[in-house]
């Protein structure tokens, strides 16, 4: 195969097959399919006349808007790589995922160039572009919208193949490092026309886009259905607004949409009359992911939107969709992430030594998907340790299969923290901790939480004689790492105290456990999540 449809093929397909169709908006613009077309090329030939060529990286770094929607389609359209960047992220953890991709340009929201431009010497190689998105004249920056205004639209496409790079999704690494999981094009669009099988969407669809959108879930959502040629709503606040959400709902006739719990939470939990205010009578999906959901949580939901139906989704950036808990299973199959989507199956799970668990026993959950990432950036130790025989991959969850093939998930591997529907793995933040230099010894934990899932708390071993204060550690983390992952509290503990096995190794669960079993004594109760 030497083509396959791309996102930005798609766009152009759309351009002539309904031109006057809306594509895509936010509250600032909206763009038609013809419009969301010219745009992108444009935008495409501009980066090409900076001297940009196919495989080159482009830094992305934005908060929701629907210039992500015209980015994607013309890197794609160019054969650039898009590296979305979490614009929670600090100017260090930047300065890393930039140096590391080798970012031949940057593309940032006015807000978040400070950042960037604190990170301009650390990089590795210089990129030969900053591009501010929004309209001001600001030294050391290209603007945006002079850049697409000045170029033409008669760039032809590049000459993509499927294999090709189509994104580089940084996520959270177990070894406080994060790694750059490659998306080819072949990988995206396959598992866009995947979703549209399994859940059923249609070009009459109105999708609103709430997770972030350097996330791989609204990356997956919004290529499903720009391959539709559906209409995507995106949602810009910068903080999630619960009434605001239901307005949009409302007001754009929303068909769909993809939630993390803490939002469902936050939304049901309105008083009833405001909520009483807003007709999502239009809503006939909806999708709860990223972290477990209890029953009374599921079905609140189902009671609010009536017409509505509940999917629940496992996967990863490196996988993509896994299992699928679908609407007639969500009360009857509680605590299953579902069974396998389309293509994602059989589903492996195996032991230390390789080799498949039976039914009820506890494994490692490996799949093998048509849209599996095709490995770690510049990372192949870690790529091969994905892999089990070079085409099952793994991002280290433990899970159980029941007799009827339902997948329960038991434990992550790394220990990871989901808070508020972004990752945190621990050994990352226990670096950054570790680093202080009244610090021997850290482990970082996830807490169970109401509101966020769970929450980020970090047990500290002090140097003999060495004096800390929780203030202290906490503001030692401010600036170092992002606002999601910085733990809400410590606890101070005798080395002894510390649960580790016969070689050291502090065993996260039993301190976890140890936690919990005491939380009504201490103020860990108490946790509260700043997501600043």
């Amino acid at each position: 195969m030497n083509h396959l449809l791309t996102v930005a093929d798609a766009v152009a397909a759309h351009a002539r097959l309904q031109p006057n169709k809306m594509g895509t908006r936010d509250s600032q613009r909206a763009l038609t399919f013809a419009q969301w077309h010219e745009r992108a090329g444009r935008l495409a030939s501009g980066l090409h006349a900076l001297g940009l060529v196919k495989g080159d990286r482009v830094a992305l770094l934005a908060y929701n808007c629907i210039e992500w929607m015209e980015m994607y389609v013309a890197l794609a359209r160019a054969g650039l790589v898009a590296v979305p960047i979490n614009f929670r992220l600090t100017a260090p953890e930047i300065a890393y995922i930039a140096s590391h991709c080798e970012a031949r340009a940057v593309i940032a929201q006015g807000e978040l160039r400070d950042r960037v431009d604190s990170i301009r010497a650390e990089l590795s190689i210089a990129p030969q572009a900053y591009i501010s998105i929004d309209r001001e004249l600001v030294s050391g920056w290209q603007d945006y919208e002079a850049l697409i205004e000045a170029a033409e639209n008669n760039n032809p496409a590049a000459a993509v193949r499927p294999a090709d790079p189509c994104a580089l999704m940084y996520t959270s690494g177990t070894t406080g490092r994060p790694k750059g999981a490659i998306r080819s094009h072949e990988g995206n669009t396959l598992i866009a026309l995947a979703t549209a099988l399994e859940m059923g969407f249609t070009r009459d669809d109105t999708a609103l886009l709430v997770m972030p959108m350097c996330h791989a879930n609204s990356l997956y959502f919004s290529h499903t259905f720009t391959h539709l040629g559906a209409t995507v709503v995106i949602d810009d606040r910068k903080s999630f607004d619960p009434e605001a959400l239901l307005a949009t709902l409302a007001r754009e006739k929303v068909t769909f949409t993809s939630l993390v719990p803490t939002h469902y939470i936050m939304m049901l939990g309105l008083p009833e009359d405001t909520k009483a205010r807003y007709d999502v009578g239009a809503v006939e999906k909806l999708m709860i992911s990223s972290a477990p959901a209890r029953k009374e949580t599921k079905l609140a939901i189902l009671e609010h939107f009536r017409n509505g139906q509940l999917y629940e989704l496992y996967g990863s950036t490196e996988a993509g969709w896994v299992t699928l808990l679908r609407p007639e299973e969500q009360i009857d199959r509680l605590g299953s992430v579902g069974r396998e989507w389309a293509g994602s199956g059989p589903i492996r799970l195996l032991d230390a030594k390789g080799r498949e668990v039976p039914d009820g026993e506890v494994g490692e959950l490996y799949s093998r998907t048509p849209y599996v990432f095709d490995g770690y950036w510049k990372n192949p130790a870690k790529t091969e340790e994905a892999f089990h025989d070079g085409a099952w991959c793994s991002v280290g969850d433990m899970a159980r299969r029941d007799a009827e093939g339902y997948i329960h998930l038991v434990d992550r591997k790394s220990n990871m923290i989901i808070t508020g529907g972004e990752n945190v793995y621990p050994s990352e933040v226990e670096g950054v901790i570790g680093a202080h230099p009244k610090v021997k010894d850290v482990a970082v934990v996830g807490m169970p939480h109401d509101k966020w899932g769970e929450a980020v708390h970090a047990v500290v071993v002090l140097h003999q004689e060495a004096e800390a204060t929780e203030a202290e550690l906490l503001d030692w983390c401010r600036g170092r790492i992002a606002g999601y992952k910085r733990p809400q509290s410590v606890r101070f503990v005798a080395d002894a105290e510390m649960p580790r096995t016969t070689t050291g190794k502090i065993l996260h669960r039993m301190l976890r456990d140890r936690l919990a079993s005491g939380q009504s004594e201490d103020r860990l109760a108490e946790l509260r999540i700043p997501h600043s």
